[in-house]
């Protein structure tokens, strides 16, 4: 809500919009008046690190992230909105700046469907510091990864304070539980690096199945000591009910 005008009371106007020093500068009672702001800035800070381009189930982590990105730009210009746009690894890789306009989000989809990172690493505390020193105005940002990093709580928390971040964290199922599939060789993306695994182990697949489940416990208390809005959203499912239920549930906090 931006501030308007002020006017005089009148029966029914809410107490808690009475301009007290106008009040007492003519002895009688005035109200600030209020209009909500519609055109809102739109941001989108996508991840593209190595580690996006796995899934086992229906796509990968990054044609999801490109499809979510793509319902959200074009709700973004239906709402006469600005849409910008981050990409980036361990480095910032691409900046669009938000604008208004079919052909300015059909641009960030082409890019996002086509650009290729120079790095495979993840940095969100560089992202979101990037996005506070370009990004002037308050946006609400949505943040797309897997949060296959550490150390970024503090960005985290500082950038929230600035701008309104809302966090979806994209997984695949197979990061959370083992199949048996005997011993399997596990390459990380990011670092290249490749470690045999025996899945056969009911104790390895138990470990892997504990660690899933602190690190997602870990992530979840970052999100809520930052007072970040957040949902998961797996490669195995559709993205839209677990974005329904989190703009219901933003909506219930207004």
């Amino acid at each position: 809500m931006a501030f308007s005008e002020v006017r005089e009371y009148t029966p029914g106007d809410p107490i808690r919009t009475i301009d007290w020093n106008v009040t007492a500068r003519f002895n009688h009672p005035y109200v600030k008046v209020f209009e909500e702001e519609r055109e809102l800035t739109v941001m989108l800070l996508v991840d593209l690190s190595a580690s996006e381009g796995f899934g086992t189930k229906t796509q990968q982590k990054r044609d999801m992230i490109t499809e979510i990105c793509a319902v959200l730009a074009f709700s973004a210009i239906q709402n006469n909105d600005k849409i910008g746009i981050i990409l980036f690894s361990d480095q910032i890789e691409k900046f669009i700046p938000p604008k208004k306009g079919r052909s300015h989000t059909l641009r960030i989809i082409r890019e996002l469907l086509n650009f290729e990172p120079t790095r495979q690493g993840t940095d969100i505390s560089e992202a979101l510091r990037y996005l506070s020193n370009v990004i002037k105005k308050r946006s609400t940002t949505f943040l797309l990864s897997d949060f296959m990093d550490k150390g970024f709580e503090d960005a985290l928390k500082i950038a929230n304070k600035k701008h309104d971040i809302v966090a979806l964290d994209i997984f695949d199922e197979r990061e959370n539980s083992l199949p048996n599939i005997g011993l399997v060789p596990f390459l990380d993306a990011e670092t290249g690096q490749t470690k045999w695994i025996d899945s056969s182990s009911d104790k390895v697949r138990k470990s892997y199945r504990a660690k899933a489940l602190k690190r997602q416990a870990m992530l979840k208390d970052t999100f809520r000591k930052s007072g970040v809005d957040f949902t998961r959203i797996g490669t195995h499912q559709s993205y839209v009910r677990p974005l329904m239920s989190l703009f219901k549930q933003r909506e219930g906090k207004r």
